[in-house]
């Protein structure tokens, strides 16, 4: 292991290549190597390091979410991950997402090993890698933020960026968990979803453009996947409502 710097929190950095990840491949391989070496690794693609258990009296919920951008599902161990998971798939910028993707390894100034595995690693189109970890302000104790500390000076190593995350806002939270039940390829349903586009290609409220479309018991789930796909867009820092304005967003 290189030498080391110190960090924030009593975590240390390496001047070097001195941090180390343990990952899963995709077809179950483990492995192991320098972060500088390994950066380049599909991490998106990549195995859950760790399990997602579930038992009677646990206190943090774990479970699966189906992602409409990884078109699988991807698991979470707290309400707060899901809520953060979901807003993932809903971010257009977002290709793939995956959970617990590596273990991080470092050692601390005073020669104790370290690991720690952030929550998700997500890929943008454009290339670049987002590494995320949940966590409430309230609930970072001093170890915690020495891990997130180090994860994030691992970050900056290979040009990835970190992200530490605590409550998400709660109205844009939840509309887009309504938005997320219609997030399924299957009401992606021609012609209405074409004719909700063209109804609106001027703003006009959610409720009067789907019933200039057709009946809205049939109508209402295309237009809520549009949304979801950000082929409409709608302000969701409200509530959505009859009146939210929706209009037709330009390519």
């Amino acid at each position: 292991m290189t030498a080391l710097r110190a960090l924030p929190g009593g975590a240390a950095g390496p001047v070097g290549d001195g941090f180390e990840v343990g990952f899963i491949t995709d077809d179950g391989v483990e492995r192991r190597a320098l972060l500088t070496e390994a950066w380049a690794v599909p991490f998106e693609q990549c195995r859950p390091v760790r399990r997602f258990p579930s038992y009677k009296g646990q206190k943090h919920h774990s479970g699966r979410w189906w992602s409409a951008t990884a078109g699988g599902h991807v698991g979470f161990e707290s309400w707060l991950e899901r809520d953060h998971l979901m807003l993932l798939d809903f971010d257009p910028r977002v290709v793939a997402v995956s959970s617990q993707p590596f273990w991080l390894f470092w050692t601390t100034p005073q020669g104790k090993t370290r690991s720690h595995a952030p929550d998700y690693f997500a890929r943008r189109g454009d290339g670049s890698a987002v590494v995320v970890d949940c966590r409430p302000t309230d609930r970072i104790k001093p170890k915690d933020a020495a891990a997130f500390d180090a994860t994030r000076a691992a970050c900056d190593l290979v040009g990835w960026n970190y992200q530490l995350v605590g409550a998400t806002d709660a109205i844009r939270s939840a509309n887009v968990r309504w938005l997320a039940g219609y997030r399924h390829p299957r009401h992606q349903v021609e012609p209405v979803a074409a004719a909700l586009r063209r109804a609106f290609a001027a703003p006009a409220p959610l409720m009067a453009g789907a019933e200039a479309v057709g009946d809205p018991i049939a109508v209402l789930p295309v237009l809520f996947h549009l949304l979801w796909c950000h082929d409409l867009n709608a302000d969701l820092s409200t509530p959505l409502h009859p009146g939210t304005v929706v209009s037709a967003v330009v390519s």
